[in-house]
């Protein structure tokens, strides 16, 4: 792997404090290993969750652990207000809907960094190659959330927080294996010596898997091994360095339309992918700490080919992507009631695609933003928030969003009554822009929304429910449409098609969320979501139906009992209402009920076995038509922690 990192000259400061904004090291080390009480990726810093008017859902570390999750989306399915596909078994691509938005409209990062490929057709993230590994918190953050973190930010924004450096030496490590040839093991070490204060650690990942295609009997493995470091340098009491870095490197067999039928099926196909992420960044602290500011530079690169060893040419696609990002965040407690945060953003995304050993398409795009968000507190346990965002983009031009929330609570945080508005926006990929399909007049897809909710706790935190409707509109969206061979306009010298803003579509629906403690040793989480996703273009011959793959209803159920004697039983229960494969909605997705069993039990202080059963009752079940899903599987492992 070759890493590049860049810093940036420093900011001076007097007063002693250390700089805590959201994508500095040290900010992440406050939330790391934190409960849900604290949430950095509303504000961009980590600021208290009552006091922060848009809906959000934290997995802690605890949480992660407890369910023994091996794919970050098979969390994600467990949140309200979110829904996963997937074209296979693990490895395959994968992709996360919020709230009814496409999974291209989610901006997914780690450690505060950008994960979205550029060199994807729709500029999307493939959440099929994220592992839990070192993750040690989830924050998924629904609706639009463009102010502050930009293009693709419709659906909301999912952060991955790996594990962060310690004052102590800590080291984590586990091994697992099971059904499928499945076998996994990853570690982690942290602390911190003098002015440096490091966490690395890195895995591997392997499973013979299960035939891609529902049909076959052909077994489509999958294999993955990766690293995570982040190292902090304090140069002052109130200046820092920050290095940090992800990597992860995935290996898996696809099937798809061999020759001559050209039907799906079995194929000896593999993918490949390869990315990784570096950030650098300076922080400083002002004024006793209250002015705290952040210079970073960051780097995403992806590097995707697929091989097939019965084709003619073997290489059938390959891609690469890079992202390079500069920018300053500032973060200012102006009193003890009003809190700012600002900056600005210099992107420049560059891709190259080919296919079947044609020519290469390559692209370049410079994005430039500026944000503001002010948070007044007026009176005690009322919080209000607005910003605004201008980006300026060097083909289709700007694009300013705005949002509000509040968040208030009447009788000392027993009762939280949430509202927001949001809007977003998505800038046309790169690919839809200057590919051999692409159009430069294309304008960004837009959103706006608005949510309302309650949280209710009750008997000294044993109950806690909240309930949230949403409603969004997105207009603008891009889809692809054919042209003729002679066409004009847009289509002009396109003859195998392009890309236009034609599309139109609302979400609405409910989410709900419980979580249940009635003695200390037995909890109890469930998440519903209620979702109405139609494509509203009018004239087409699609308007009114359902967006595909978006079940109207779903449901995931959580119940974990710790025994007097240490062992630790639980259960997930996620039941999936129906759907429709296509736009047409003329192919329907049975629902499906799934049910997954697990247990711990410590052997020494440092040492823990444990076990689960997934998919107990062998579901037979398909997220979209024709690819198939795991049956019924066991895994046990060891987990370490010193």
């Amino acid at each position: 792997m070759k890493t590049r990192f860049l810093l940036l000259p420093c900011l001076l400061a007097a007063t002693p404090s250390f700089a805590q904004s959201a994508q500095s090291t040290t900010g992440l080390e406050r939330v790391a290993d934190g409960d849900d009480e604290i949430v950095v990726t509303a504000n961009r810093e980590a600021r208290p969750v009552d006091t922060v008017g848009q809906a959000v859902t934290v997995l802690d570390t605890a949480t992660i652990e407890t369910r023994q999750a091996v794919v970050v989306s098979d969390l994600l399915r467990q949140t309200p207000g979110v829904t996963v596909t997937r074209n296979g078994g693990i490895g395959t691509t994968t992709s996360v809907n919020i709230r009814g938005a496409d999974s291209d409209q989610t901006v997914a990062l780690i450690d505060g960094v950008k994960l979205n490929d550029p060199s994807s057709p729709g500029g999307g993230f493939n959440f099929g190659n994220l592992l839990i590994g070192n993750i040690a918190r989830i924050e998924v953050l629904r609706g639009a959330q463009s102010v502050l973190w930009g293009s693709q930010a419709i659906g909301g924004v999912v952060n991955l927080i790996t594990r962060q450096p310690t004052e102590e030496l800590a080291i984590n490590a586990r091994a697992e294996g099971g059904s499928f040839g499945t076998g996994q093991a990853f570690a982690n070490v942290s602390g911190k010596s003098g002015a440096v204060s490091a966490s690395l650690g890195g895995g591997f990942f392997t499973t013979d898997g299960i035939s891609a295609y529902a049909p076959g009997r052909e077994k489509d493995g999958y294999r993955n091994y990766g690293a995570n470091g982040s190292v902090a340098v304090a140069l002052a009491d109130n200046v820092s360095v920050d290095v940090r870095g992800f990597y992860s490197n995935g290996r898996t067999e696809i099937d798809g339309f061999p020759a001559p039928t050209f039907s799906f099926g079995d194929t000896r196909e593999v993918g490949n992918a390869e990315q990784w992420t570096g950030y650098t960044g300076l922080n400083a602290a002002l004024f006793d700490g209250r002015f705290r500011n952040r210079i970073g530079y960051a780097h995403t690169s992806s590097n995707r080919t697929n091989t097939d060893p019965d084709g003619t040419p073997t290489e059938t696609f390959r891609g690469k992507g890079r992202n390079d990002r500069i920018d300053y965040q500032g973060s200012f407690d102006v009193t003890d009631a009003v809190f700012a945060t600002f900056g600005v953003e210099r992107e420049v995304s560059r891709f190259t695609t080919a296919s079947f050993g044609g020519p290469a398409t390559t692209g370049r795009a410079r994005l430039f933003g500026v944000y503001g968000q002010l948070a007044v507190t007026p009176i005690e346990n009322l919080t209000l928030t607005g910003g605004v965002r201008h980006d300026d983009h060097n083909v289709f031009g700007g694009a300013t969003v705005f949002s509000g929330s509040g968040v208030w609570s009447p009788n000392g945080g027993n009762t939280l009554l949430r509202a927001s508005y949001s809007e977003g926006f998505k800038a046309p990929t790169l690919y839809q822009l200057q590919s051999e399909y692409g159009n430069a007049l294309l304008t960004p897809e837009r959103s706006h929304g608005w949510d309302a909710g309650i949280t209710q706790r009750g008997l000294d935190g044993a109950v806690e429910a909240s309930a949230t409707w949403f409603d969004r509109t997105s207009k603008d969206l891009i889809a692809f449409i054919s042209c003729p061979a002679n066409g004009t306009g847009i289509c002009a010298g396109r003859p195998f098609g392009t890309y236009d803003n034609i599309q139109r579509a609302e979400a609405k629906g409910l989410e709900f969320a419980l979580k249940l403690k009635p003695v200390e040793a037995f909890t109890v989480a469930a998440a519903y979501t209620y979702l109405d996703a139609q494509n509203r273009s009018a004239g087409t011959a699609n308007f009114g139906r359902k967006l595909q793959r978006r079940p109207a209803d779903s449901l995931t159920v959580n119940a974990d009992y710790r025994w007097a004697f240490g062992l630790s039983t639980g259960a997930t229960v996620t039941m999936v209402g129906d759907s429709f494969d296509n736009a047409s909605n003329t192919r329907r997705l049975d629902g499906y009920v799934l049910t997954d069993l697990r247990a711990a039990l410590p052997i020494t202080e440092r040492v823990e076995v444990y076990g689960r059963v997934e998919n107990l009752f062998d579901e037979r079940y398909q997220t979209i038509f024709q690819y198939g899903t795991p049956g019924r599987a066991a895994y046990g492992g060891v987990r370490v922690r010193y």
